[in-house]
């Protein structure tokens, strides 16, 4: 069988595509971001802003999206790819396979690099500034999952942390760009990131298998009662730049927390967890992660099934 990434030197975006450019599409009257996909535009407390204020907030998702997308490309995936192709997976791969996990290596940093690169270009088109993001307490809070429920396996931690994230499905990348009301150069970069990870879903689908046969009873058993935490934990948005973003806005401490509770409730968020990890599950049912002594318990207990 071939690989998805066969054709990679000929069909990767960082072989292919050019820079994205920011044009006049703002005087235009054209938006940043989605707005049905912002949880808490539509709150009556951020619809009473100005315009000036609710453009701005579109902004800084924008910035918030995308400067996670740049943190998440080289502190998470490429941590787990680089030990794919290095070698200190603790797999014994072909290397094609290593090779492979090379050329995601090098898409992700391409990604990482035109994310900061909108950003950059937006900030200098609106004037708005670009907050500070700390992607260290989202990091830290993924990595915490293996000392507490996979204590001993910080890289296998990390290879499956990698396989939740590369193997879901985000409205982001299926919506933005198909919409027309879009700045192009947004839809375009999200775009060309959505054409790349087509192909890195299946390069991680299969290596996932290749994992969970390589794993003893008694780990894949640890493995997989860690999954659904690491799932949840992997999904849950972090609302610190969402705070940060409507207070920016002019709303008081009180209003910040009524706006979160009210657009991030728990069984809303769950809601789009399972959404969002339909594959990842229907992969892990497939290789018999479901079948393994207390998963389903595990699984369901979470509310992810």
């Amino acid at each position: 069988m071939g690989s998805p990434l066969d054709g990679w030197y000929e069909k990767a975006g960082v072989r292919t595509d050019p820079r994205r450019v920011i044009g006049d599409e703002l005087e235009a009257g054209k938006t940043l971001f989605p707005e049905k996909l912002i949880p808490y535009l539509d709150h009556p407390l951020v619809r009473a802003l100005d315009p000036r204020q609710r453009f701005a907030l579109v902004t800084r998702h924008l910035y918030q999206y995308m400067l996670f997308t740049m943190h998440f490309e080289t502190s998470v995936v490429n941590r787990a790819a680089g030990r794919i192709a290095d070698g200190t997976s603790g797999l014994h791969l072909p290397s094609s396979v290593r090779l492979d996990a090379y050329k995601i290596y090098c898409d992700e940093a391409y990604h990482a690099l035109y994310s900061l690169d909108v950003v950059e270009q937006v900030s200098g088109a609106t004037g708005i500034e670009t907050p500070d993001y700390d992607f260290a307490p989202f990091l830290g809070r993924l990595d915490a999952i293996g000392a507490e429920v996979l204590p001993g396996e910080p890289v296998l931690v990390q290879l499956l942390q990698v396989v939740v994230f590369e193997t879901l499905v985000t409205s982001i990348l299926k919506d933005i760009p198909k919409d027309p009301f879009v700045v192009g150069t947004v839809r375009e970069v999200v775009r060309d990131h959505a054409e790349d990870e087509g192909r890195h879903h299946a390069y991680f689908a299969a290596f996932f298998k290749e994992l969970w046969q390589g794993m003893s009873p008694a780990l894949r058993v640890r493995a997989a009662r860690c999954l659904p935490e690491l799932v949840s934990r992997s999904l849950t948005p972090d609302l610190v730049p969402v705070r940060t973003s409507l207070g920016a806005a002019g709303l008081g401490d009180a209003a910040v927390r009524e706006i979160v509770t009210d657009c991030y409730a728990p069984e809303q968020l769950r809601r789009g967890v399972r959404s969002s990890a339909r594959h990842t599950f229907h992969l892990f049912e497939s290789v018999g992660v479901l079948d393994v002594a207390g998963a389903r318990d595990a699984f369901t207990s979470a509310g992810l099934l």
